[in-house]
């Protein structure tokens, strides 16, 4: 696991969940995983992909994804926030286009969870699944639920 010190510190889950959809569309592994709690409990599950558990899994499926395909660019809507002192859930949809393309396919549903740890918030579990084909998500000016 890389070394804490060099991490940014978020200091709110939306910094943390900005910087996770930053990495992805500049398929930037390293900005990636200094999102991601150094922890082996945390859990990753790409959309019709099996679950993964731990660090280093989560890291290889990024890298695969990564090196093996277009650039991704996002846009979030339908988001739900529910934060607590120590832990943050996040629902929402992903409007995925790739680079060169303006097809979009159906939204993927995802939920997004942070802890708050020592050095700030971290992802601890990233869930996302296809959305209904045929449907895409409105665009909506994000919520917070307290």
């Amino acid at each position: 696991m890389p070394e804490s010190s060099t991490k940014a510190i978020y200091t709110t889950p939306q910094q943390a969940e900005a910087a996770f959809y930053e990495a992805i569309e500049r398929a930037d592994l390293d900005a990636m995983m200094a999102v991601w709690a150094e922890d082996e409990e945390i859990i990753c599950i790409h959309p019709g992909g099996p679950r993964l558990a731990g660090y280093a899994a989560v890291r290889d499926s990024w890298r695969q994804i990564f090196a093996g395909g277009p650039r991704m660019r996002f846009t979030l809507a339908n988001q739900v926030h529910s934060q607590g002192m120590l832990l943050s859930v996040h629902s929402l949809h992903e409007n995925i286009t790739l680079v060169g393309e303006s097809r979009r396919p159906a939204p993927v549903v995802a939920t997004n969870v942070y802890i708050r740890g020592a050095l700030g918030w971290r992802m601890l579990v990233h869930h996302a699944s296809p959305g209904p084909a045929g449907s895409e998500a409105a665009i909506e000016t994000p919520k917070t639920v307290h």
